[in-house]
């Protein structure tokens, strides 16, 4: 943690004007008024930096598909900073603030990607002294033994000083009861959060359900975790988007024949499996797949190169789903 403190409490401000982009950041303001009158604040949309490590964040994450809540929360979060620094040059006071976090949602819909951006956007921001990223789930933290656990766990979160500590299916640790191991682990990261609240980030993640049961066994932890973000779903249309997007991204293309076949399959799928669905996870793992099978289709098809374009496209026939 920087010597610069941090505001305290609530984080939700933002800067909710009009959206409209900004050529510059802040610095061609022109008030035309005597020095003497204050004059008003002009009406701006949200402003996030041009250049430098946060803007590469910020570009980053506007890039994912959805998320939007997801990416308001981010933004009041570099406000709040943001602000911080400006009340403390002016000789305001700026208490500390606690950032533990509570990611809630279903598998392959951001959480560790987003976790990983905010992990250098405090970093770059001084709230961080590394933003480094440990991920962890409960055999990482789970001994085998009395005293075993909290060893395991006090070793990890010195291992995440400066940055983020990442436990997904956080839930599993409570499961067993008071005798589990997990309860171990729990008071460890709970002592941890308060030792050294000012110098990592928690992060628990997992399904919404068993997450909300998970706050519920110990009254203690919801006051723990001020942020709590949902992650929802993603509908259909943002699921083809984002496998166009993979597809691009690999320099391969999905024949509009394709794409209907993979709406028609997403649609019966996430209504026979909703709740074991995957997301963005899934598209992935079905067009690694396609592309596997497009190789096969291509070598059998063709005695020389084929061209460009048969290289890039994926066919109906390569995405199966069985």
């Amino acid at each position: 943690m920087s010597g610069r403190s941090l505001p305290s409490r609530q984080i939700n401000i933002v800067l909710r004007q009009p959206e409209q982009r900004r050529a510059v950041d802040g610095a061609g303001d022109q008030l035309h008024a005597s020095p003497q009158v204050e004059t008003e604040p002009q009406q701006t949309g949200k402003r996030t930096p041009l250049e430098g490590p946060l803007s590469d964040i910020f570009k980053e994450l506007n890039q994912l598909i959805g998320l939007d809540n997801v990416k308001e929360l981010v933004h009041e979060i570099y406000a709040l900073l943001q602000i911080s620094q400006f009340r403390a040059e002016a000789g305001l006071i700026s208490n500390a603030h606690v950032y533990h976090m509570i990611f809630k949602g279903s598998p392959g819909t951001g959480k560790t990607t987003v976790a990983r951006l905010m992990g250098r956007m405090f970093h770059a921001m001084g709230v961080l002294s590394k933003g480094h990223f440990i991920e962890v789930e409960r055999a990482d933290l789970v001994g085998e033994y009395i005293g075993h656990t909290a060893l395991k766990t006090r070793e990890l979160m010195k291992k995440a000083m400066g940055g983020i500590l990442f436990i997904d299916e956080a839930y599993s640790l409570a499961r067993g009861g008071d005798k589990d191991f997990g309860k171990e682990s729990i008071d460890a990261l709970v002592k941890g959060m308060e030792d050294k609240k000012n110098d990592f980030i928690l992060i628990l993640a997992g399904y919404s359900d068993e997450m909300e049961q998970f706050l519920a066994t110990n009254p203690g932890l919801p006051s723990r975790f001020p942020i709590q973000i949902d992650f929802e779903d993603y509908p259909i249309e943002q699921l083809i988007q984002i496998t166009e997007l993979m597809a691009k991204d690999r320099e391969y293309v999905l024949m509009p024949q394709t794409v209907m076949k993979l709406k028609q399959h997403l649609m019966e799928e996430k209504a026979a499996t909703w709740r074991a669905f995957s997301n963005a996870r899934y598209v992935r793992n079905i067009l690694e797949k396609a592309m596997r099978h497009q190789a096969v289709r291509l070598l059998s098809q063709y005695v020389n190169a084929p061209s460009k374009s048969e290289l890039m496209s994926i066919r109906p026939e390569d995405m199966k789903f069985k």
